[in-house]
This record gives C-alpha cells, structure tokens and sequence, in this order.
C-alpha cells in the first residue's frame, strides 16, 4: 500500500526548508528531478526552480518564503456546493435524479452540477472533485430496482439472526447454493491491441455451456455439481446428494427459483425436515448471496488459460477449479467478505 505524503503548503517553514534542502542535496548526489518530487511530494517544476536560483546565485537565493497557491483557492465549487454535489451522489441513483445516465459517471456528475449549481465542468475537473472526495471508479453491483428494501432489511435483522441462533441451538450446518452457466466463449478480461485496431479472441464454433450449482458455508466447505437443466427433480437430486454427506443437520439458503419449491421439492423438505430445512433469500436480492460472488471468480478463471472446443472440455475445466476452491477454505471464506454478505462472515473475521 502506497504511503501518501501530506501536501508541502501544509508544512511549517521549518519543513519546507528542510525540504528545500534535501531536494539540492538529491540533485547533487544524481538523483533526478522527477524522483526528488515523487519521494519529497511536491511539484518537479518546484524543485526545477529551487535549483536554477541555486545554482546561479548560491544558498541565498532560495525562497525565504512560501509558493504555490494556497490549498483549495483557484476551485470553481465552494466547500457548500462541493459537500451538496456529494451528499447526493451518495444518496441516490442518477436516474433517481433525473438525469439521464445509468451510472455515476464524470459525465454525469458534469450534468449534475450543471443541473444543481448551472455551472459547466470539464471532464478532467470533474474527475479531480471525484478523486478528491475519495471516489474511484469500480465494476457496480448489480441492484433490482424491484428489490423491496423492508424485505431486505427484515432479512437481515432478523430472519439471518434468527437461523443463526437455530444452528447455534441444533449444531446445524448453514449453507448458502446458487446456480450459474458458464460459457466456453466467454472471458470477462481485457486483452492488448495496437491503437486503432481491435483486440480479439478465438472462441469455439458452437455455443458451448454447462451449468451448475454451488453451496458452500461460511466455514470453508464447497459442494457442487452439474446438471444440464434446473428442474424440481435436479435441485432434488442436489439436496439428496447434500443430506448424504453431510454429518449434521443442514439449514440451506437459496434464491425463489421455481426449481426450489416446487410441490415435490416441498414434500421431501418436510419429511426430512429433522435433516435439513431451506430457507428462502428476498426476491430480487442476488448480491445477498456470497455464492454470487464465488460464480463471479469462477468464470473469471475457468477460461483464463484459453477457451475449450468442446463441452467436455469445459465441463472438465469447471470441476478442476471447483475442486481446486474445495481444498482452500480460506478462499471461500473471502466470498463472504463482500461488503453486501459480510452479515453471514465468521464472527473472528469482521
């Protein structure tokens, strides 16, 4: 992790000749220009003006007093406007806003100012604010605008609790499934290109995919297996397969799929309730789920080495990376370090 330095205009004088000093130093001892300012902080031109008074007219040429514009004068938002512009970008959507932009873009944030303040901003401005308010640009997560926030909210302070005091109570192992399709033509990396042209893949002739469906548990335990549609009788298969591994009672949590309840899902479920018990997240609320999160590293490794021709070939790449992610646990645990499941982390790890 990179050391920031504090901004030299905040220094005393005292600092700042000292810095003056080392910079001279830095140069007579060979170092450039450009390093003395990325290991002092401060501006090379700065240190390009140091040395060409001292080297002409000695030590008492150096500033005896302070350069540089004072730290937040020449910007176009006042502290007022700058901490208004944030407190929206943090509370609601741009679209929520009015404007027309799907995410929190530069662009966007351009448009807000101008909507809010009637001012116009350069891109590069805007991005400046952003970086200065500690914004910085990240893949967003996926949020249903269906998703109902109370439903949302019940689950994680109560329902969660509430299973978790279960398994607590009947040594219960609580586990969390998902399904995913992974596509052999798929890779969601970028690759180098010369400028102007395009960057390309070769990918197989036919659509190649073979689904799955994952549980793991927040202590590190994966079970997996493929299947080529989800049905009543496949996630039953699943579940029978689960009970028969398992060396104590199951409490399994999974999404509203159809696949999950259907009648003959529901009468097995009660008549091995003794054994495991399903519990249903809210609708629309994938990013509650930290098998989310381990599909999203899966299908950015299972294809890494290069793209199969054939379904077997991806079929036998998927349960290579399964079972390399079953015997590190720690690597499952991670999952559950997302900032949307860490209501489900081990305890020791928060």
């Amino acid at each position: 992790m990179a050391i920031e330095l504090p901004d030299a205009r905040h220094l005393s004088d005292e600092g700042l000749r000292v810095i003056r000093e080392r910079a001279l130093r830095g140069v007579e001892l060979g170092f450039t220009q450009t390093e003395l300012a990325e290991l002092l902080g401060v501006c090379q031109e700065t240190i390009s003006r140091w040395w060409a008074a001292y080297a002409s007219e000695g030590p008492d040429a150096l500033p005896g007093r302070r350069t540089g514009r004072p730290p937040g004068s020449g910007r176009m938002l006042t502290n007022e406007q700058a901490e208004r512009i944030k407190a929206l970008i943090d509370n609601n959507s741009a679209q929520k806003l009015g404007l027309s932009h799907a995410l929190w873009t530069r662009r966007a944030v351009g448009d807000l100012v101008r909507k809010e303040l009637d001012m116009d901003l350069a891109d590069r401005t805007v991005g400046l604010y952003l970086s200065r308010w500690g914004y910085t640009p990240k893949k967003p997560t996926r949020h249903s605008r269906k998703q109902d926030p109370d439903e949302v909210e019940k689950w994680l302070k109560e329902t969660y609790p509430a299973i978790e005091e279960q398994a607590q109570k009947e040594d219960a192992e609580i586990l969390w499934a998902d399904e995913v399709g992974v596509e052999a033509d798929h890779h969601p990396g970028t690759s180098y290109a010369p400028q102007g042209e395009r960057a390309t893949a070769e990918v197989p002739g036919p659509h190649i995919r073979v689904n799955q469906i994952t549980a793991i548990s927040n202590e590190g335990e994966v079970r997996f297996m493929a299947y080529e549609t989800m049905k009543g009788p496949v996630f039953l298969l699943f579940l029978q397969k689960l009970v028969e591994r398992a060396t104590r009672k199951i409490l399994l949590i999974v999404d509203r799929l159809q696949a999950h309840k259907t009648p003959e899902v529901e009468e097995w479920l009660e008549a091995n309730k003794e054994k495991i018990e399903a519990f249903y997240l809210p609708t629309y609320s994938p990013e509650l789920n930290p098998v989310e999160y381990l599909n999203n590293d899966m299908k950015g490794q299972v294809n890494k080495a290069g793209m199969p021709d054939n379904k077997g070939g991806l079929r036998e790449r998927l349960m290579g990376h399964m079972g390399f992610l079953a015997g590190i646990p720690s690597r499952v645990i991670s999952f559950f370090m997302h900032p949307c499941v860490q209501y489900a982390a081990p305890v020791e790890l928060l």
